[in-house]
């Protein structure tokens, strides 16, 4: 049977490059980072020597560079102290968040009593930045967080129209850019964004790490405690070889982010090209058919199924090889609906099964055909 990945949004394959990098390390650099002998020092340097290229990559300083366990951890240090440490009363978000920022929101709303704002959307999943400066005007110290690129549907922030908005009315800004790390190019001296989060296995790296990014001087304090780690922000004994193996996929997605993009963007225009000839009423939901203003990695399929046939779709797909999912893997455990699409879609559309496809350079048109013949003989 063959065996076909397509689900790159939940996580991705390691690139060779990154599998030696960890096991060079694992073998070789076992000393912890926190020891003053030599073997202690190595591991201290192969840290911030991954400090310092992350921050290069995306042209901030090595000291806003925290490594974590991965995106949910940096999602929430950066969420908790805000309110708990830097006096954010209102945090103005949506409801299409990735559950580690919206869980976090409405923890936080119950036990801070903070108020918290969700902007409208319209049918695209898209805000309204008139809303949000409203929301703004006059508001109790504000935290906006707004994901860069939506897990689900692919959708893409205008990051520095918000940040700049943010600015103007004294709003903290955090973004959880979890799918955009690793497949765009951002300039941090560029874009007035507080705080990121990122994730390695997003990008063909290691799970278990990524990194916060926290501007300079804003006060965030540590949600772990213990140790003096990561100055201080994140106490545990350092994962040195996965922040190695992290260091090692970022410099490899941006060295061939140009040709990697070309590439991947051929995949999904394909896809939605075959899907739209060869299947008959099939819809797209979010913007991820828009090649512009979606990520070029995903696309969500909204096919013309009965409701008495969905039910089992996804394990049929799973029965032909195919791997793809129904939105954020941290979901697929469970049986409700999508929160993204029951935001965006209405009743009878809820019902069709929903599927996302999401691509890297791993994956080939030939893959593509053989999902889109099975995708024929399901409907």
């Amino acid at each position: 049977m063959q065996q076909v990945y397509f689900d790159n949004a939940a996580t991705t394959q390691l690139r060779e490059d990154v599998v030696t990098a960890i096991t060079e390390t694992l073998k070789n650099n076992y000393g912890n980072a926190s020891s003053s002998y030599s073997l202690g020092r190595l591991s201290k340097s192969l840290i911030e020597n991954s400090r310092k290229t992350i921050a290069k990559i995306l042209n901030t300083s090595a000291s806003e560079i925290i490594f974590t366990s991965g995106g949910t951890e940096a999602d929430n240090l950066v969420l908790y102290s805000a309110v708990k440490d830097l006096g954010v009363k209102h945090i103005i978000s949506t409801k299409i968040e990735h559950h580690a920022v919206l869980h976090t929101i409405n923890d936080l709303k119950l036990t801070h009593s903070i108020r918290v704002s969700f902007l409208n959307l319209d049918e695209f999943g898209r805000i309204n930045l008139e809303e949000l400066e409203q929301l703004l005007i006059d508001s109790p110290k504000a935290l906006v967080s707004l994901m860069l690129v939506n897990n689900e549907i692919g959708n893409i922030l205008d990051i520095k129209a918000i940040g700049e908005m943010c600015k103007k009315y004294n709003a903290l800004f955090h973004s959880d850019a979890v799918q955009a790390i690793g497949h765009y190019t951002l300039d941090l001296q560029d874009i007035n964004v507080d705080f990121l989060a990122a994730s390695a296995h997003k990008f063909h790296g290691p799970k278990g790490v990524g990194f916060a990014f926290i501007r300079k001087n804003t006060g965030i304090k540590p949600l772990i405690l213990g140790g003096e780690q990561e100055r201080g922000l994140r106490a545990g004994t350092e994962s040195v070889h996965n922040i190695v193996g992290l260091e090692k996929a970022m410099l490899l997605a941006y060295e061939n982010l140009e040709k990697e993009t070309v590439y991947i963007k051929s995949l999904k225009s394909y896809f939605i090209s075959k899907l739209r000839k060869e299947i008959p009423n099939v819809a797209f939901n979010g913007l991820s058919e828009d090649m512009e203003q979606s990520t070029y990695t995903l696309v969500n399929v909204r096919l013309p199924i009965p409701a008495n046939k969905s039910a089992m779709f996804l394990f049929q797909l799973d029965l032909k090889g195919i791997a793809c999912s129904k939105g954020s893997a941290c979901q697929s455990g469970s049986n409700q609906k999508s929160h993204v699409l029951s935001e965006i879609l209405n009743d009878d559309d809820l019902e069709k099964p929903s599927v996302r496809f999401s691509f890297s350079t791993f994956n080939t048109k030939a893959e593509i055909d053989y999902v889109i013949e099975v995708l024929k003989s399901l409907i």
